[in-house]
């Protein structure tokens, strides 16, 4: 069990100093993610920015998600789940419109008029707080791969064993500490402090960075 996601981001730094001095960004999927990336990209002194998809969450379960969107608009579902609960394509849709919605306002909150970094040549560490499904770990990855990194890195403190198998053959490394069994699993229950992240607390976390780094 972690204490927070400053203390399992600091676990995740010594497992990649390695990559400390190398062409090196690190994305942080929000809102939890970034307080696990902040840490990390300290200690690698590499810049640190955002990747920004979001669950699809299943209506009757909001807490539940059958998939993930990303900014641009790429869906990627758990076809399984969809016809365990019975979505129809229309449904999907519907729930895919209002959410990519949300992610798009997220881009402007947190990142404004900045674009998104180029990767062409480096390395890219996707880091997020947990992982429960894998699907939003594995929008991420896909929305980041097709900017061309040298190499591609998914680092997360846990995650399920059924997430593990679906995002670990997507990536060229994958970093997680605690991976688990559990046929219940939360993200929440390995940690002993995990209140969600407000969107103010995401940009305080972002200027706390910026700041650090204008001393290097």
């Amino acid at each position: 069990m972690y204490k927070d996601r400053i203390q399992a981001g600091h676990a995740l730094a010594e497992l990649l100093a390695r990559y400390k001095g190398q062409k090196t960004v690190v994305l942080a999927i929000p809102r939890g993610g970034v307080e696990v990336a902040f840490p990390i990209a300290v200690r690698l002194r590499a810049p640190m920015d955002l990747v920004v998809p979001r669950k699809l969450p299943i209506p009757t379960n909001i807490e539940a998600g059958f998939g993930a969107i990303t900014a641009d608009g790429s869906k990627f579902l758990n076809e399984d789940l969809i016809s365990y609960v019975g979505l129809t394509d229309a449904e999907i849709e519907e729930i895919a419109v209002h959410v990519l919605e949300e992610v798009k306002r997220r881009e402007r909150t947190y990142r404004g008029d900045k674009s998104f970094p180029e990767l062409a040549g480096r390395t890219a560490i996707v880091v997020d707080d947990g992982l429960a499904t894998g699907y939003t770990a594995l929008a991420a990855i896909a929305y980041v791969s097709k900017r061309q990194p040298k190499r591609v890195i998914l680092a997360v403190p846990v995650a399920s064993k059924d997430a593990e198998m679906l995002v670990k053959s997507q990536v060229d490394e994958y970093i997680c500490p605690l991976t688990s069994n559990r046929p219940w699993f939360a993200v929440a229950n390995f940690y002993e402090r995990f209140s969600d992240l407000t969107d103010g607390e995401v940009l305080t976390c972002l200027k706390k960075y910026e700041l650090v780094a204008e001393g290097w």
